[in-house]
């Protein structure tokens, strides 16, 4: 078991990793500890949750909303939760987002701490201190970053995942590779699914490759002002049809990808589409799919990237190496029907 100290602008995060359920007893008095989790984990992991205090919310991305929120926070009063309280959220990245925002709002802060059950949230969502909700179609409209305490990684949760929750994880996954790191790309490239879920050594060791990409990021750009930026990379046009068509995160992740390394060969030249498109394809992942535009570029005006000029878009120079471009939103309209 590692356990990583890491220093953010206000606080230091314990990272406990190839840990186990049973460290949060070792950092969180028992007294304090209210667990949260979705109706999927606590079905399938009922056990691990036996004489805790636990709320179990609804789970799917159409209940990242505030009737969640005012739910958690009715049934922490219920339960007579103090700003002694230590919440701790044991699920994928819709969990994570919502209970790291009831923490951040209830009685105007309480300690926070996840244990992270998807590969999506162990290598992405858990990470970084972003918190939020949705409202309506519109993706983490409401929120904050506000850093958990510790995040304990147990790897025994992913035997439980089904196929396309691997798949969701690994679209973030080969996002990490494109922005940051092409030896990674490469990696996968040769790799698919399978490998990783028997071979639990590797698999570890991805997953910490990838926790250490996104720490250096937030680390870096805590509140998103510069470098952080990248990490939407695939984001603008996946989030413009994640809930719109109800895909799952790493899905509409994938289209958006495929659509900002095609945009990327008309403004940086970059060459390798099909290198990125065939790696996506090994992990089950979808490059394309019929949307309406219109419809998409709507929720674009509405998107937290949208700056006065246009969209601040993510592209490719190379695989490994994105950079922030600001494109008008007539132009992007043009270069996605272009590629549609």
């Amino acid at each position: 078991m590692k356990n990583w100290k890491v220093k953010f602008s206000n606080s230091t995060v314990s990272f406990v990793l190839d840990g186990s359920f049973t460290a949060i007893d070792k950092i969180v008095d028992k007294t304090q500890a209210i667990y949260i989790t979705d109706e999927n984990v606590y079905a399938l992991h009922q056990k691990k949750f036996k004489g805790k205090k636990t709320i179990v919310i609804p789970a799917g991305e159409e209940h990242k909303q505030q009737a969640t929120v005012d739910f958690i926070i009715e049934a922490l009063l219920n339960f007579g939760a103090t700003r002694q309280v230590v919440l701790i959220g044991v699920g994928g990245g819709v969990v994570t987002d919502i209970v790291g925002y009831v923490a951040g709002v209830y009685m105007r802060g309480v300690a926070v701490g996840f244990v992270p059950t998807t590969i999506l949230a162990m290598v992405d969502a858990s990470i970084g201190g972003k918190n939020g909700i949705d409202v309506g179609l519109y993706k983490n409209m409401v929120g904050l970053i506000r850093q958990p305490q510790f995040l304990v990684y147990d790897v025994d949760f992913l035997k439980s995942l089904p196929k396309h929750q691997w798949e969701n994880g690994f679209a973030e996954i080969i996002k990490h590779a494109a922005i940051k790191d092409a030896k990674m790309m490469k990696e996968l490239s040769m790799n698919n699914i399978g490998y990783y879920q028997k071979n639990k050594k590797a698999l570890v060791s991805l997953i910490e490759r990838n926790v250490q990409i996104k720490i250096k990021v937030v680390q870096k750009d805590e509140f998103e002002k510069g470098d952080r930026k990248l990490l939407n990379f695939g984001h603008t046009i996946g989030h413009a049809i994640e809930n719109q068509h109800v895909l799952l995160h790493g899905h509409a992740i994938s289209i958006g990808m495929v659509y900002a390394a095609k945009i990327s060969q008309v403004l940086t030249g970059f060459s390798e589409t099909n290198i990125l498109v065939e790696t996506l394809k090994k992990y089950g992942l979808p490059t394309a799919m019929h949307f309406d535009i219109q419809e998409a570029m709507q929720v674009m005006q509405k998107d937290k990237k949208k700056a006065s000029a246009g969209m601040q878009y993510v592209v490719l120079q190379k695989i490994g190496k994105a950079v922030s471009e600001t494109i008008p939103m007539k132009s992007l309209e043009k270069l996605i029907k272009l590629y549609s």
